[in-house]
């Protein structure tokens, strides 16, 4: 079926495919993943007419301007804005006298200063002195970043007051300020977001993407610093709670644009966002594996990528209901997969193995760049 026939209404996405390990054999037959260590020699195309892809193209980058040239004005401009945005350098971000990197991936070490977390709650006891030793650990194994947070957001979890979850949080951050990490708060309110930048953070980590607390927006802006925007069906109390979707990839990713247009729009620079997919956030097994797969997909957005799958349910559906403390093999498998399709920035619990495992995927990526044969 010719693209020329592509409806008005349809919505264009494209997704990287066709990746090289060795990019310098064919020059002009590949374009840089978003300024990573990665390559792709085609693109798919996909188009979306009420409810269903109606359309699927196969194009090899060099033939992309010659293929995409019978598109339809609309279609045409935006199938251009897609790929530069998927072949998009992010520029590093200066995190206070830190550097956070894009082009290559980075670790992200969660630290819950909580009693009720799925993995990980009260394992720190309320103690901010044995919570802030977990953290200077966490750096000194290789994580970039440091992800505290005082509320847990497991389906069923009770809401935290904001007061409460300021006591949790601020006096570990004050204490990893040295820490050699840049520093997250992992927080939807406001208050919280303001204490914890107060006492040093250097990054907004946000579940609901500044929607459940109306003031969070204004004081992200105000700040200056990074924030990561997470899709989440819900901004309410209950950040799972949906109806669900109709095609949950494409939904996703009209979600994450029409909310990073918004920030944006609201005076926050594109540069300083960071997109998460939301995964295990309302949305089930399939709606995950199929998010996981087609994760490249995300990078028409043209923002730098977080991937949250450290010891989740996904992992333990998959591996004969493994308990979320025996999930590690399992959570590595998604980090690796999220990898080789150009994540930058990868969330988990155990720190030092997934440390190793990037050095040892950066190591393969630097032989198959500089391959001779």
């Amino acid at each position: 079926m010719s693209l020329a026939e592509i409806g008005g209404d349809a919505r264009l996405y494209l997704k990287p495919a066709g990746l090289l390990d060795s990019p310098q054999f064919y020059d002009e037959q590949n374009r840089r993943l978003a300024g990573g260590m990665l390559w792709f020699s085609q693109v798919e195309l996909c188009a979306v007419e009420g409810g269903r892809v109606s359309h699927r193209a196969l194009i090899p980058v060099e033939q992309f301007d010659e293929v995409i040239a019978e598109l339809p004005e609309h279609h045409h401009s935006r199938a251009q804005t897609l790929l530069a945005n998927i072949t998009r350098t992010h520029a590093p971000l200066t995190c206070g006298e830190r550097t956070l990197r894009f082009d290559q991936p980075q670790v992200m070490g969660i630290l819950n200063m909580t009693p009720d977390s799925f993995s990980d709650g009260g394992k720190w006891g309320g103690d901010p002195e044995r919570a802030a030793d977990a953290g200077f650990a966490m750096s000194t194994a290789g994580a970039s970043i440091i992800d505290i947070g005082g509320e847990s957001t497991k389906p069923g979890a009770t809401e935290v007051w904001e007061g409460d979850e300021i006591k949790r949080v601020v006096p570990v951050i004050e204490r990893l300020r040295q820490s050699g990490a840049v520093l997250s708060v992992d927080t939807r309110k406001a208050a919280v977001m303001e204490a914890a930048i107060a006492a040093g953070a250097q990054v907004i980590n946000d579940i609901s993407a500044l929607l459940h607390d109306p003031r969070s927006l204004e004081v992200v802006q105000a700040s200056g610093l990074p924030v990561i925007l997470m899709h989440a069906p819900s901004a309410g109390k209950d950040p799972h709670a949906g109806p669900g979707y109709g095609q949950v990839v494409f939904d996703i990713f009209d979600w994450l644009e029409a909310r990073i247009a918004e920030v944006v729009a609201a005076g926050i620079d594109r540069s300083r966002i960071i997109a998460d997919i939301g995964i295990g956030f309302g949305k089930s097994l399939s709606d995950n594996l199929a998010l996981i797969n087609t994760i490249a997909l995300f990078h028409g957005l043209g923002q730098p990528m977080v991937l949250g799958v450290s010891r989740k349910r996904i992992v333990g559906a998959l591996a004969g209901e493994a308990p979320a403390d025996k999930r590690l093999g399992g959570s590595m498998m998604l980090a690796v997969r999220a990898m080789e399709q150009g994540v930058q920035i990868l969330r988990v619990h155990d720190v030092p193995e997934m440390v190793q495992a990037v050095q040892v995927w950066r190591g393969l990526r630097d032989a198959g760049v500089t391959a001779r044969v």
